[in-house]
């Protein structure tokens, strides 16, 4: 989207903006639009803002509003097309004449209008009984009188359409219909505009917006983005929802201008639309007065839905919160919302797409998180690029190949023509902290540049490096990219499960301190016993690792052809590794390997002696106990994993040339995948195997509705903190806080000093300002006086904020593939990474645990798909309740039956072969507490493993997984190989090297195996497990929709309800087993069908595409319009697609892509 497009969709102002003036002018300018628009719906002005220009535009506006009332009954196209859906819907309900959408509303054609018609043009706060809203110096506050969705209770669908899943409330027509027009007709008060609140005659209207959400990413060359259209509806005081919607998925503009018509835009169209009406007030709706039946009338299901009533002042759904949804397989969606929290216009955005992409077939809507995560390095004070090493590419290549973005400079380097902080240099080229310059040579001569802070060195191998100044220490240090990143995903994570934090960069995270001394010569002398050591009989007689010393000896600590990780895998202790070995190790005081480590690390064999560079000072006559590098102070690097009870944190020191990975945001809650086959992509040096399909995957929302709960302590959440700094924040569930409070925080000097200095400077700022209030991030709401769980925030996508993050990591691969100038650059997910949230037991509560998992899982086929089947979670503060959340996480959101999503991830997972790993948040065990703090570490991890050691088969063979198997307890059958594979000591050693001084400390016994930590708290949330997953198969064959699995998941779904198929099978049995693979998918019936399923489906997508650009033609009035959209190429494209999918042909180019779903058994 281009700048222009992302002022008007989402009101970003970049740096590249073209919008003038300052905040106070652009609202100017707004609220002069927002009378303009007040005038033409005829709906009075406030006095205060009316024009006393006679001949100005209120009187063309009066005659323009009189034409538009003789046009009342005519909808703009999207309008008409729901209001078709209704009409055929309905159309055989007794007694029920045509729905309406209202005739006339306030069109938000852009974003910002919302935001300021949601306060009144004359004060900074609004209160009615569903909201209180207020202009704060960084942006909106809105506080709704619900904090928190639910999710018991609150999902309703229609009856006559698609299958009803077993989890949902089914609701006659009738009352649907009640409901619609009772939507349709809130209160009086419940459409006054916020904006005119203080007028003497409010205004009072619905107030509307259409959106595109993304549903198709686009992949160059293989299939163009694609969007549905969805429409909102919202009484006037609600029009802060809208802005909320907007801000999100974007503003797509006038729904009656031809250009923003959705059937004209046949190459990004869908052909699938939404409605969403919020109608809170539909909560004091009576069951009789909705039509539904007194209980003696009422059938079995209406009485267990509670469809019908005993009393007639029961209310409709008990008076709780709800949404109500009518649907069918044409493709369009109609939501009646009754609660105004701004979490459910999101999550029925999420469940609208989910549907049209369940209908469109090859795509998925997932509940994800993503990153592309590039590992870095510390490299200290000197690198030397020597890149021709790893793709055997120099400058002159790279700035021959690329000269579309590089502008080169003769000495031989080059500045990059978007960003010019993003700097090409030579393949040798060297860089210095101390002499603060790049070197390189060319044709004999040397040449230099300066090294700055804030610009970004490109080898032309992509290998990446920046000059940072040490976050705790006066020094400064040269920081390394790798060329390629992993594309970590993390789908079907539960609410809670860190589906934002595997994208966050843990550099917030770390802690900062000395190397602690405790005696200096005798811990030198330690020191000096490690590094004099024979390591050559460390090894276990008979084990699995017997090296040959003869030809080649053990390697001491300080030998240079030793790296730091090495020696810290050599002084890990291991079970290949001598019991006497083992214990030695054990023997040494902890705080000796950071002395060891830190001296490899630092010590040059050109400077001599180690031990005379490493002292400490003098403190009051005694040796300190600081260690000490020449005249600075060594710090060292630590992080938190796990807490022990409250206020005990586990905390562990980082190795010294460890740098946070380099993060590309990808996703965070709502995502939209495609599936493509290898073969469909010509993608140059980016081996891609035409024999296997590729998951591409991006992010649906602008701006993620963040829950930093973390930002309550002053300081720890740099992000939010620099985040709610700003002046264009929408924020949900924190406190107003008035001058004279900032000003109690200002005068706690000590305090104010905690926060990190961008909200120090917003509360001063405030404290002199104007402004009325302000939002501090460690103060939210206060909710029945309990400060709430659930305060949000709408943060702006990092890549829009920073886009050299991603620019330059894309440039990287780019250089490092040599893929062509002008080629697309393919970056497919890599890694799968799911996220749990896991509770300990609560006995007195009746709660059973679920923290049974260690930091890693992996689960074959079989096993990952009865957990996702099941979806169990902990409580997470975003909702209010715990349990199952349903298929792949987003049952409650899911408008179709979750088979329907359970087929399609199953074809995926086969298809790529991505294997499912799984990683926990909350708890390990009763015991260890870890909130994100393993969801922040694993991306880490997983960056710095080359592919093949993220292969499953690797880490089996090599034990760095073992196989968890049914045992007994008690007298019970504990089946805990449901659980799959997890982690081993030997991972850790291997692996957490990379990144700890001492992993194995980090991850001990506790942590890889919770079971030693309570065995009957363990055996009991096994067994949990195992009958939640029995409880939700059963579902799928009380509902009959266990008939459309696929034949796998059908006899995986008998085996979780019963302990075994139909035929006998067991979760053993390789007959079942078998069919867990692409070769069993590929070569089955089931899936052919499928394919079928989705060329029918396009054949009709573009017969429809056809035929609405040949009406448009057909209307002389819009015969301008057509030539400036050019129909008629459009048209000429949409014949050629519907002959393509009309070939016999087209089916066999399906092979490899998801297919489409049948929707009903």
């Amino acid at each position: 989207m281009s700048v222009v497009d992302l002022e008007e969709a989402i009101g970003f102002l970049s740096s590249d903006s073209e919008a003038g003036g300052t905040d106070r002018e652009r609202r100017e300018a707004m609220r002069r639009y927002i009378v303009m628009k007040l005038l033409a719906n005829g709906l009075p002005v406030p006095s205060l803002l009316q024009d006393t220009d006679r001949l100005g535009p209120p009187r063309l506006l009066a005659t323009y509003h009189q034409r538009l009332k003789m046009l009342d009954a005519q909808h703009c196209p999207v309008d008409a097309r729901i209001e078709a859906f209704l009409r055929r819907y309905f159309d055989r309900t007794r007694g029920v004449s045509a729905l309406r959408l209202p005739d006339q509303t306030i069109i938000l054609d852009r974003h910002g209008i919302a935001r300021e018609l949601s306060l009144p043009f004359d004060g900074d706060s609004y209160e009615d009984k569903y909201v209180s809203s207020y202009r704060v110096r960084n942006g909106v506050l809105h506080n709704p009188a619900n904090d928190r969705r639910t999710t018991k209770g609150t999902f309703h669908i229609v009856e006559g359409g698609l299958p009803i899943p077993r989890d949902k409330k089914t609701v006659p027509r009738q009352a649907f219909t009640a409901l619609f027009r009772a939507a349709m007709n809130p209160p009086a008060d419940m459409l006054e505009l916020p904006f005119t609140h203080s007028a003497d005659k409010p205004s009072r209207a619905f107030v509307s917006l259409l959106i595109r959400p993304l549903l198709c990413p686009e992949v160059e060359g293989v299939c163009r983005e694609q969007s549905m259209e969805v429409r909102f509806f919202a009484p006037g005081a609600l029009v802060s929802n809208l802005d909320f919607v907007e801000s999100i998925f974007g503003n797509a503009g006038d729904p009656f201008l031809p250009r923003n018509d959705a059937a004209l835009d046949v190459e990004h169209w869908s052909g699938h639309t939404g409605c969403v009406i919020l109608a809170p007030h539909l909560t004091q709706i009576t069951k009789k007065e909705a039509g539904l039946p007194c209980y003696s009338d009422a059938t079995d299901r209406q009485r267990e839905d509670g469809m019908c009533w005993r009393s007639e002042d029961e209310r409709y759904n008990d008076g709780v919160p709800f949404k109500l949804t009518c649907r069918d397989e044409e493709g369009v969606i109609v939501t009646l919302i009754a609660d105004n929290y701004y979490g459910y216009c999101k999550k029925e955005v999420k469940t609208q797409l989910s549907y049209a992409a369940n209908l469109a077939g090859n795509l998925e809507e997932e509940h994800a998180g993503g990153a592309i995560a590039f590992a870095s390095f510390n490299l200290g004070d000197e690198f030397l690029a020597d890149s021709r090493r790893y793709n055997n590419r120099t400058f002159d290549d790279v700035a021959g190949d690329y000269a579309s973005f590089i502008d080169a400079r003769p000495e031989g380097y080059g500045i990059d023509r978007r960003f010019p902080q993003v700097i090409y240099v030579s393949e040798n080229a060297r860089a210095s902290v101390n002499d603060q310059r790049i070197c390189w040579e060319r044709d004999g001569v040397e040449h230099s540049i300066p090294l700055r802070p804030g610009c970004i060195y490109v080898t032309p191998s992509g290998y990446r490096f920046r000059l940072e100044k040490h976050p705790a220490a006066p020094s400064w240090r040269l920081i390394g990219t790798a060329s390629e990143g992993v594309f970590c995903h993390k789908p079907c994570t539960v609410s809670g499960g860190g589906k934002s934090e595997i994208s966050k960069s843990i550099a917030d995270y770390l802690l900062h301190g000395p190397i602690f001394v405790a005696d200096l010569e005798k811990d030198l002398e330690i020191v000096e016993s490690i590094f004099r050591k024979d390591y050559s009989s460390r090894w276990k007689v008979g084990g699995d690792v017997q090296p040959d010393y003869t030809s080649r000896p053990s390697r001491g600590v300080l030998d240079t052809t030793r790296s730091l990780g090495s020696v810290i895998k050599l002084l890990t202790p291991s079970v290949d590794y001598t019991d006497e070995y083992n214990h030695w190790l054990e023997s040494i005081p902890n705080y000796i390997y950071a002395i060891v480590f830190i001296i490899k690390r630092m010590h040059k064999p050109s400077e001599g002696d180690w031990r005379r560079q490493f002292t400490v000072d003098i403190v009051n006559g005694h040796d300190g106990h600081e260690l000490k590098i020449g005249g600075r102070k060594l710090v060292g690097t630590y992080l938190r994993v796990g807490l022990l009870g409250e206020n005990t944190w586990r905390t562990y020191k980082l190795r010294q040339d460890f740098a946070p990975a380099q993060k590309v945001q990808t996703e965070d809650d709502i995502s939209a995948s495609v599936i493509v086959p290898g073969r469909h992509m010509d993608s140059p040096g980016q081996h891609l195997d035409a024999a296997t399909s590729y998951k591409f995957t991006q992010n649906c929302e602008y701006r993620l509705f963040q829950r930093p709960d973390d930002a309550i302590h002053r300081g720890l959440d740099k992000l939010t903190e620099a985040d709610l700094s700003r002046s264009d924040n929408f924020i949900v569930n924190f406190e107003p806080l008035t001058r004279k409070q900032v000003a109690e925080i200002c005068d706690r000097p000590v305090d104010l000093s905690q926060f990190t200095e961008p909200m120090q400077e917003l509360l001063k700022n405030a404290r002199q300002s104007d402004d009325s209030y302000v939002v501090c991030s460690a103060t939210p709401r206060l909710v029945d006086g309990v400060a709430s769980q659930n305060p949000r925030y709408l943060q702006t996508r990092p890549d829009l904020i920073d886009p050299v993050n991603r620019y330059s990591a894309e440039v990287g691969v780019r250089l490092f593939r040599a893929v062509p100038d002008g080629q697309p650059l393919r970056l497919p997910v890599q890694a799968v990474l799911i996220g749990r949230r896991n509770n300990p037991p609560d006995r007195e509560k009746g709660i059973r645990s679920l923290a049974v998992y260690n930091p890693i899982h992996y689960q074959e086929f079989p096993e990952l798909f009865m957990d996702f089947i099941s979806s169990l979670t902990g409580k997470s503060p975003s909702t209010t309740g715990a349990g199952s959340e349903g298929a792949l996480t987003k049952g409650p959101f899911n408008a179709l039956l979750p088979i329907v999503d359970l087929n399609n991830a199953f074809v995926s997972s086969l298809l790529t072969g991505l294997a499912g790993f799984s990683t926990p948040a909350g708890f390990i065990g009763p015991n260890v507490r870890v909130d994100h703090d393993i969801s922040l570490l694993i991306p880490e991890i997983w960056c710095r493993l080359k592919p093949h050691e993220r292969d499953p088969d690797f880490l089996i063979r090599e034990h760095l997984l073992e196989k968890m198997e049914d045992y007994e307890f008690e007298g019970r059958q504990i089946p805990a190989s449901r659980l799959g594979y997890r982690i081993t000591p030997r991972f850790i050693r291997r692996f957490a090297g990379r990144v700890f001084d001492n992993p194995a400390q980090v991850f001990d016994d506790d942590i890889l195996r919770p079971e030693t930590q309570d065995a009957q708290a363990f055996a009991e949330g096994v067994l949990h497990i195992a009958e939640a997953q029995q409880r939700v198969a059963q579902m799928y064959f009380e509902d009959g929709s266990a008939e459309l699995a696929c034949p796998p998941l059908k006899q995986l779904l008998q085996y979780m309800a019963q302990g075994r198929t139909e035929n006998g099978l067991t979760l053993e049995s390789p007959e079942l087993r078998s069919q867990f693979t692409r070769e069993a998918l590929l070569a089955s019936e089931w899936y052919a069908g499928r394919l079928r399923n989705k060329q029918h489906r396009d054949q009709y997508l573009w017969t429809k595409h056809v035929q609405s650009l040949e009406h448009f033609l057909s209307i002389p009035d819009f015969r301008d319009d057509a030539v400036e959209l050019r129909i008629s190429e459009r048209l000429q494209y949409a014949r050629e697609q519907m002959a393509r999918s009309l070939d016999p042909a087209y089916l066999e180019s399906l092979k490899g892509t998801l297919g489409a779903s049948s929707l009903r058994p």
